[in-house]
C-alpha cells in the first residue's frame, strides 16, 4: 500500500510540475498552403494576418527541376536578382524547410525565373511576446490562494521530485 502511495504522490507532483511550465511550440506554414510554391500566386497575400516567431518555420512544396528557394537581400527581391543570394535554401528533394532562427526580414525567391510570376515572400520574424498576464485571483483575508500554493509548489517542485524519484526506484 505504501508504494502505490508514493506512486500517486510523485505522479502527482510530476503533472503539476509539468502543467506549471508553459509549452512553447514552432509552428510550420506550408507555403502557400494548398498551392505551394508555384507561379501566379500572391505570396504577399498568402503571409498577410501571420505572425512569424523566432523558431517557426516554412514548408515549400515545388517540382525540383523547375524551381528553387533563394535567399537574398530587399534590393535583390525588389528586382528579382538570383545572382548572389544570401543562401540557398533548396536541398533538391522539392520538399524544403527554411527555418527561421533569426529575428529579421528573410526576403525568399525563385531563382529560376518563377520570381518574375509573384514567387518571392517576404516575412518578418519576432521574438515570441511574452506570455499573458494571468487574471488577478481573488484572496482569502490577507493571502491568496495561489500565493500560498506557488510558495508550497516551487520547492516542493524543485526538491520532491529527485526525492520521490529515488523512492520509487528503490522500491522496484
Amino acid at each position: 500500500m505504501a508504494r502505490f502511495t508514493v506512486l500517486i504522490v510523485a505522479v502527482v507532483l510530476a503533472f503539476l510540475t509539468a502543467a506549471s511550465m508553459p509549452g512553447v511550440t514552432a509552428k510550420k506554414y506550408t507555403v502557400g498552403e494548398n498551392k505551394f510554391w508555384n507561379p501566379n500566386i500572391n505570396y504577399t497575400i498568402w503571409a498577410q494576418g501571420k505572425h512569424f516567431y523566432l523558431g517557426d518555420w516554412l514548408y515549400f512544396v515545388f517540382d525540383r527541376n523547375q524551381h528553387n528557394i533563394l535567399e537574398v537581400n530587399k534590393t535583390d527581391y525588389e528586382g528579382c536578382i538570383s545572382d548572389h543570394p544570401i543562401r540557398n535554401w533548396t536541398r533538391g528533394a522539392g520538399r524544403d524547410i527554411v527555418t527561421l532562427n533569426q529575428t529579421k526580414h528573410y526576403y525568399l525567391l525563385d531563382g529560376k525565373g518563377g520570381c518574375y510570376g509573384g514567387m518571392k515572400l517576404a516575412v518578418k520574424v519576432e521574438k515570441l511576446p511574452p506570455p499573458p498576464k494571468s487574471a488577478p485571483v481573488k484572496s482569502i483575508g490577507s493571502v491568496s490562494m495561489v500565493t500560498g500554493f506557488a510558495q508550497f509548489m516551487i520547492p516542493v517542485s524543485l526538491f520532491a521530485f529527485p526525492t520521490m524519484w529515488d523512492l520509487i526506484s528503490r522500491m522496484w
